[in-house]
This record gives C-alpha cells, sequence and structure tokens, in this order.
C-alpha cells in the first residue's frame, strides 16, 4: 500500500477510522498548545444533534491574508454539517482560544483557495484529485465538492 493508499485507507466512507482519531487527537492537542506553525489549529465546533463540542485539527489555507479551512472529505462529512447548523458559529485554538464565525465561500470563488491549501497540506493531497502544481482550472472542476469556509473573527 502506497502511502497516498493509507491515508485515503484511513479516512474510508468519509469518517475516520480508529488509527486516524487517535492521529487526529494528537495532532489537535498540537495544534491547539500554540506550538505548531500558526496555520496549524483545531477546531471547535458544537455538534448538531449530541450537543456535544468536537475538536478537529485543522491546516489553514491563507490568502491574501484571510484564513480559511478546507473539507478535503468534501461536503458530506459531519464537522461541516454541524458549522452549517451552527451558522458558522465555531472556536478556533491556536495557543488561545478565539471564537469565530465560519463563511461559506461560493464554488466559483474556491479554486485559488484550494491550490494554496494543497500546497500546505500535504496529508490531504490523496483526498483531493488534483495535483498540487495543476492550473486553476483542474480546481474549479472540483471546486463544487469541496467546501471551503473564511474564517472571520467574532472578538
Amino acid at each position: 500500500m502506497t502511502l497516498s493508499g493509507f491515508k485515503r485507507w484511513l479516512y474510508r466512507g468519509q469518517r475516520p477510522n480508529w488509527i486516524a482519531r487517535i492521529l487526529n487527537r494528537a495532532w489537535a492537542a498540537v495544534g491547539s498548545s500554540g506550538v505548531a506553525p500558526n496555520f496549524l489549529a483545531t477546531l471547535e465546533v458544537t455538534g448538531r444533534k449530541s450537543g456535544r463540542t468536537f475538536s478537529l485539527s485543522f491546516v489553514m489555507a491563507i490568502v491574501d491574508g484571510q484564513r480559511y479551512l478546507v473539507s478535503m472529505l468534501g461536503d458530506n462529512v459531519q464537522w461541516v454539517h454541524n458549522v452549517r447548523a451552527a451558522g458558522g458559529k465555531a472556536v478556533l485554538r491556536h495557543g488561545r482560544r478565539e471564537e469565530i464565525r465560519l463563511e461559506e465561500i461560493p464554488a466559483a470563488q474556491r479554486a485559488p483557495i484550494l491550490k494554496a491549501y494543497l500546497k500546505r497540506a500535504p496529508g490531504a493531497r490523496p483526498h483531493v484529485r488534483v495535483d498540487k502544481d495543476a492550473p486553476l482550472s483542474e480546481f474549479e472542476r472540483i471546486a463544487a465538492a469541496i467546501p471551503v469556509f473564511r474564517v472571520l473573527s467574532d472578538e
């Protein structure tokens, strides 16, 4: 199995398996501690059914000084549904706690953000079927299937 195949295996069925959950918890702890680079952070979002707070580690894309979160697994994942149900309200942790609002970006504007994201997030590359160095037209082709959210500070 290739490394790319292994990374896809970790998220079969759009959900992390037990190994991926352990790795995600470890990365979430690193990202929220503030010792990692500023583009690695932890997102906290309230579950729309359970009301529990869920934490996920993220690599943020930064384009023109704006921060973005990308759903590498596409539209049908729980954190995306939870963010939409919460009206975009969430918390970002990177050494400190920041209350944020996530604003979904229209598909027509996602291509440059997706390209910047794939350059910064090698772990996402097996899940997004476009080469990180592909022309923007390739990213435009897949943009509708990959939600992108702008991070806006509520503080």
